[in-house]
């Protein structure tokens, strides 16, 4: 089934309301062309939080902590986050967004570039049972063999913008020069997490596309 616009619309319509702070910021991010998780990403996001009930959530691209923020809405009491960015600017929106919101005591952001941090994190004791990746793209695969390291058993890794646009099913040859490096990277990455014996992966055509992956 192809999912049209009208029916993502549709989709879109049928989803609850989000918490006015954060619908205020999602509607202004959306106005700044910021990038955050679309409703329909948001929706399945929000029910993976209730099934799984995670105690030690990984986010991994905080950007202005739109993602961090609203998982906090939907994970247990007691749960806490920990959020990865590097870029300097959204540092500082998401820190000011964070103390606004009063969210400090349930998240907290990491100051650096992903893979040194996640390098670092999976050599300490620290695990997780939750992870949403949603960062450089072109990245995620050498992210990866820390990622799986990070995880529990049983762990839920979740993967945002799996399908770069749509232009992951078309062949390099058809994708614009500028963008084959992260096609090529997306589609070791998905090859990666479908074919690990660590992880069992489906791919889900929600957003901009999105995997969903159990550590075994």
């Amino acid at each position: 089934m192809n999912v049209d616009e009208r029916t993502i619309d549709y989709i879109d319509y049928l989803s609850w309301s989000l918490p006015e702070y954060l619908n205020k910021i999602y509607e202004d991010a959306m106005a700044a062309k910021v990038p955050v998780i679309r409703k329909s990403s948001q929706s399945f996001l929000k029910t993976m939080l209730t099934i799984k009930k995670p105690v030690e959530i990984l986010e991994v691209g905080t950007a202005i902590g739109f993602s961090s923020m609203f998982m906090s809405e939907y994970m247990p009491e007691g749960a806490h986050i920990t959020t990865i960015e590097l870029i300097e600017a959204r540092i500082k929106e998401a820190r000011e967004n964070f103390k606004r919101f009063e969210k400090e005591d349930k998240i907290k952001l990491i100051e650096g570039d992903a893979g040194e941090v996640l390098k670092k994190l999976s050599g300490e004791e620290e695990r997780f049972d939750f992870i949403f990746l949603d960062a450089a793209q072109a990245q995620y695969i050498s992210y990866l063999p820390y990622i799986i390291k990070l995880m529990k058993p049983e762990a839920v890794l979740i993967t945002d913008n799996v399908m770069h646009d749509g232009d992951i099913v078309n062949l390099r040859y058809y994708v614009n020069r500028r963008d084959r490096t992260v096609h090529s990277r997306m589609r070791e990455y998905l090859y990666e997490i479908t074919h690990s014996n660590e992880l069992t992966t489906t791919i889900l055509p929600i957003g901009d596309g999105m995997s969903l992956s159990v550590r075994n």
